[in-house]
């Protein structure tokens, strides 16, 4: 499956982004340089920077003040106590979010068979097996799937896997989508929840990373989607 790659303009706004949350070249309520200078600054024309500077200003990260310049907004998700629910916002292509996915649900997994309560656990069960189900019956389960990678997420006990689970909403909402007219991939989800629960189940949680990372690699190579 071929992706879209970033534009020009979405790659200089990552730059800049870089530049306040890492560099700290910038903080909250600086004024950034003026347009000859930044544009000079990032090799980029000062066309591409004002659509740089527009999409950041529509993600509430930079603001432009009339006859005075471009500042840096005081935005939580720059300052560390980053509030992940305003990313999901973020468009985002399947690749993008198949490998978020492959880089937080399988540890996800790992902490959730250690630590979920019975009633977490009973709870994680519920859902893969009435997905089962809907899968069985050909009927539309991408709420219920949501609610089954929630749960798990919710019994890691881990506040920023919970607030994560947006952003993963994307992808899981994609993939139901996608996957419905592709059998060999659901098939696979239904083998591979299988075997999440069963590692779940016995509390395995080696098992249970290994099984949710080959339940999203299947469903990425069944998506076209590159290991790279």
């Amino acid at each position: 499956m071929k992706t879209k790659e970033k534009s020009l303009a979405e790659n200089i706004a990552d730059d800049i982004i870089a530049r306040i949350t890492i560099d700290k070249k910038y903080a909250v309520g600086d004024k950034l340089p003026n347009e000859n200078e930044l544009s000079a600054d990032l090799k980029v024309s000062r066309t591409t920077l004002r659509e740089a500077i527009r999409i950041l200003v529509t993600h509430n990260i930079l603001e432009i003040r009339r006859g005075k310049g471009t500042y840096v907004k005081d935005n939580h998700a720059l300052d560390g106590g980053i509030d992940l629910n305003t990313l999901s916002a973020f468009p985002m292509d399947v690749k993008d979010l198949y490998e978020m996915r492959l880089i937080f649900e399988p540890q996800s997994a790992y902490f959730a068979a250690k630590r979920a309560t019975d009633k977490e656990l009973e709870r994680i069960l519920h859902y893969g097996r009435l997905e089962e189900d809907l899968i069985l019956k050909k009927q539309d389960r991408t709420e219920v799937e949501q609610a089954f990678h929630k749960s798990i997420a919710k019994a890691t006990h881990n506040e920023f896997m919970n607030r994560l689970m947006p952003i993963l909403y994307q992808a899981i909402g994609k993939g139901v989508i996608l996957s419905n007219a592709k059998e060999e991939i659901v098939q696979n989800t239904l083998n591979d929840h299988r075997m999440i629960m069963e590692f779940l189940s016995n509390r395995d949680a080696l098992g249970a990373k290994t099984a949710m990372e080959l339940h999203i690699i299947h469903a990425m190579r069944g998506f076209g989607i590159a290991e790279e």
